[in-house]
């Protein structure tokens, strides 16, 4: 068996990122799955319906600013020109 490198650390960072994007998205689901529940049985309460727009929004809002960081990740890697480091872990060129 070959011992660990550095270079190996490429792997565990893009496993992490890829691992923690899945997990959000599968959150998201969650949420917005509890927040339609939860409108479509508050049976015209103010203060259920209240709280499943509440949850809706801000399931909606945390899509929101997922996609908005890998935007802005990938919009500062253009115009530095560091598109690989910021988005595809490269250690060593």
């Amino acid at each position: 068996m070959e011992p660990a490198k550095l270079s190996d650390l490429e792997t565990v960072f893009e496993s992490v990122v890829t691992s923690l994007l899945a997990l959000g998205g599968i959150v998201l689901f969650l949420m917005l799955l509890s927040g339609g529940f939860k409108y479509l049985t508050s049976g015209g309460d103010d203060k259920a319906v209240a709280g499943a727009k509440a949850t809706l929004t801000y399931a909606i809002g945390g899509l929101v600013m997922l996609a908005g960081s890998f935007i802005i990740l990938k919009i500062i890697g253009t115009f530095t020109g560091t598109d690989l480091i910021l988005t595809n872990f490269t250690i060593f060129k």
